[in-house]
């Protein structure tokens, strides 16, 4: 049996038809400023990159995996005053998911990754809804969370920081302006106790958090660092879908 194609994107009909697969994965990311030297799709260039390099790696080693066409907007209900921060409300996504798992479903595929690329998205509540209206199977990550940043970083930063920018310097270099014209990502913090601690949550408005859209310093940041946390990043999530692939989930606990 061939290595069928990793990304759907780029894939033609015949070897999609042929292919079996036994897992699909649909980036979600945001449409969304991120400090000055990161671009709008910023979260989406990360979601599919990411996405698609942890796809190659578990399909070169048996799997049959498949890289949807990613959703490019996010919730954003908290930078409305953002000019062109386009926001999808948390209703509008779920409708969208279920069209999209629909689709998988009618194509045989029967395990779905939703594989989130924005933090202010949050569909543990979509998943738990759809999950008894349908036999795929329904899982979700923020690739983020999956390897501990502060091993690779000095100072990861929550948005546009070291992390995400070394990230986009390996993924997407020429999108990448010069690190002397980012802001220096400086975070306001919560005056009330709860919210400072963080036992307490609600939405930051993030204007009043951020004179520059970014929260974490980027100045550290190098191609080198987002090349190696990356890859860590994909043999984690690839031997995940290894194990799915090849799994039973109505069977997964001992």
């Amino acid at each position: 049996m061939t290595t069928p194609p990793a990304v759907l994107a780029d894939a033609h009909w015949p070897a999609v038809a042929s292919a079996q697969y036994d897992v699909a994965i649909l980036p979600w990311g945001a449409t969304e400023p991120h400090n000055r030297h990161l671009p709008y799709a910023t979260d989406n260039f990360e979601s599919d990159g990411i996405a698609a390099e942890c796809a190659v790696r578990a399909n070169a080693r048996g799997a049959r995996v498949v890289v949807l066409p990613s959703v490019p907007f996010g919730v954003q209900t908290g930078q409305l005053d953002l000019p062109l921060a386009i926001n999808l409300n948390p209703s509008t996504q779920a409708r969208v998911l279920a069209d999209v798992i629909a689709s998988v479903e009618r194509a045989g595929i029967r395990k779905f990754v939703l594989f989130n690329g924005h933090g202010g998205n949050d569909f543990k509540q979509m998943l738990r809804e759809l999950q008894p209206t349908t036999p795929v199977f329904l899982c979700s990550l923020n690739w983020w969370q999956v390897v501990n940043g502060s091993e690779f970083f000095d100072e990861p930063g929550d948005h546009a920081g070291e992390l995400e920018t070394s990230v986009m310097m390996h993924l997407r270099p020429a999108s990448v302006r010069p690190l002397s014209e980012a802001g220096d990502g400086a975070e306001k913090k919560p005056t009330m106790t709860g919210f400072r601690e963080r036992w307490v949550w609600s939405q930051r408005p993030w204007t009043t958090v951020s004179a520059d859209t970014g929260i974490g310093n980027p100045r550290a940041a190098t191609a080198e660092k987002g090349a190696r946390y990356v890859s860590a990043v994909a043999d984690r999530i690839a031997q995940f879908l290894i194990e799915l692939a090849a799994g039973n989930p109505a069977t997964m606990y001992e």
